[in-house]
């Protein structure tokens, strides 16, 4: 049963692989501004060895630590792997509070991705609610969640969660999810 987990250097081979699909599925151009696009680009090219990918998930799990330095206008994150045993199946970040501006209000406190091979068996819905209790442990009593206007099956998840659409800003639609 897949479950919620820290990122972890046991599931390098299978992290491997699920990134191999994002490539074949065109992302981590420059106009992806994903986190798995930001990754790709970012990491992609040193991942491959198991020094490398130890870096990538310190990097990670440090995160979700208010002192970890970061870009302007990112805020604290906790990101989770969605695994399998040793299967990698996708990925959830929870932010700790909206980040400033614009990017808060398009981002929202809760962003997920599940692998290509894996998609259309329910692990996003599964993935975010999992991630609601996590959610409101850090003090989160509703999150904010977006998706594109046309992804369906991310729509069709966070109103699986209970989601309550707010509005739509340019290709993003809002939603508000209670966390508990």
């Amino acid at each position: 049963m897949p479950s919620l987990v820290a990122p972890t250097v046991d599931v390098h081979a299978s992290f491997l692989a699920a990134m191999a699909e994002y490539l074949a599925d065109g992302r981590g151009g420059f106009d992806d501004f994903s986190n798995i696009g930001n990754d790709l680009r970012a990491y992609g090219s040193t991942w491959g060895s198991p020094a490398g990918f130890a870096r990538f998930v310190d990097y990670l799990v440090a995160q979700r630590l208010e002192e970890t330095p970061r870009p302007p206008g990112f805020v604290p994150t906790t990101v989770l792997w969605w695994l399998d045993g040793p299967e990698y199946l996708g990925r959830l970040n929870i932010r700790h509070r909206l980040a400033p501006g614009q990017a808060g209000e398009r981002n929202g406190h809760i962003g997920y991705d599940v692998r290509p091979l894996a998609r259309r068996r329910g692990h996003a819905t599964a993935m975010l609610a999992a991630a609601r209790p996590l959610a409101a442990a850090l003090g989160l009593p509703k999150v904010l969640v977006t998706c594109d206007w046309d992804n369906e099956a991310s729509r069709r998840a966070i109103e699986r969660n209970g989601g309550v659409r707010a509005d739509r800003r340019d290709e993003k639609l809002r939603y508000w999810i209670l966390t508990d």
